[in-house]
């Protein structure tokens, strides 16, 4: 499956901003930055057996994901702490290499400051941030996903509002038009009810493509007390699929790539195997 990769409307707008005050460089570092931040969450939802379908670039980090339908609360927060971790690791290592390389800092003081400030505003708990899914999923653990969501979409108007209102007390002294794009950003993203960036199934199918090609097959074993994820973590898409599932040390059943492709298209992500014998 392809990922589209998009960009928000404000990426451009606060890139046009930068470049009329001389900060292109530093925009660019941004979005360089971003883009890390994006594989930080791509990497943890292919772990979890998903992917995503598009992938939004923001001035103020990527839009990783949306519902996530099937995908547990918890597992939905590790994929939302991948991409500040990765920020904050990135930005860590940065320090570090000062103290090592210190004629470095002039070149990297940017880098590191990028990274720290993304990961930290991606953390406020506000719709479209990260810190927002992942308020959401706390909140929908105890009282179901909806009310989760509401609450995350007030907390976010009013975030926008109070940086709103930050801009207009900026035009006493020096106009500051981040504040302005943010608010605009964080507003619109917990008005908006249905969210682009959505977590797909990992396609395990294979290609007609593939197979004109020419491809390897792969032979694996499994317990039938596995997961249906640990089966999509084995699966290989390129190559024609066999899987032995066991109960101890005797062999109850083999799947076959047609048996494989179905389960994980409509089984239970958490699901034991033994229940699509």
């Amino acid at each position: 499956m392809v990922v589209k990769f998009r960009f928000h409307p404000l990426f451009f707008a606060v890139g046009f901003y930068y470049a009329l005050v001389g900060r292109i460089w530093e925009f660019i570092i941004y979005s360089l930055s971003a883009a890390i931040h994006e594989a930080g969450h791509s990497f943890a939802a292919e772990r979890k057996g998903y992917r995503l379908n598009s992938i939004t670039l923001t001035p103020f980090g990527a839009v990783a994901f949306g519902d996530a339908r099937g995908l547990k609360f918890y597992d939905e927060i590790i994929i939302a702490l991948a991409g500040p971790l990765i920020n904050l690791a990135v930005g860590v290592f940065t320090v570090a290499l000062w103290w090592i390389f210190p004629i470095t800092y002039a070149v990297t003081e940017t880098v590191a400051t990028a990274n720290f400030a993304l990961a930290l505003i991606n953390l406020i708990p506000a719709y479209p941030l990260d810190g927002g899914r992942i308020l959401a999923a706390l909140v929908s653990v105890k009282a179901g996903g909806e009310k989760g969501n509401k609450i995350c979409r007030v907390i976010g108007v009013a975030f926008g509002g109070v940086l709103a209102a930050l801009f207009v007390v900026t035009l006493f002294y020096e106009p500051n038009f981040t504040l302005l794009f943010f608010a605009a950003f964080v507003i619109a993203g917990a008005l908006i009810k249905d969210r682009e960036n959505k977590l797909v199934r990992l396609d395990k199918t294979l290609a007609e493509s593939a197979l004109l090609r020419g491809v390897p097959i792969k032979r694996q074993a499994i317990s039938k007390n596995a997961t249906v994820r640990t089966l999509l973590a084995i699966t290989d898409a390129d190559c024609v699929n066999e899987t032995d599932v066991y109960d101890g040390d005797r062999k109850v059943a083999t799947l076959s790539q047609k048996r494989i492709s179905e389960i994980l298209g409509k089984g239970d992500l958490y699901g034991k195997i033994e229940n699509y014998l």
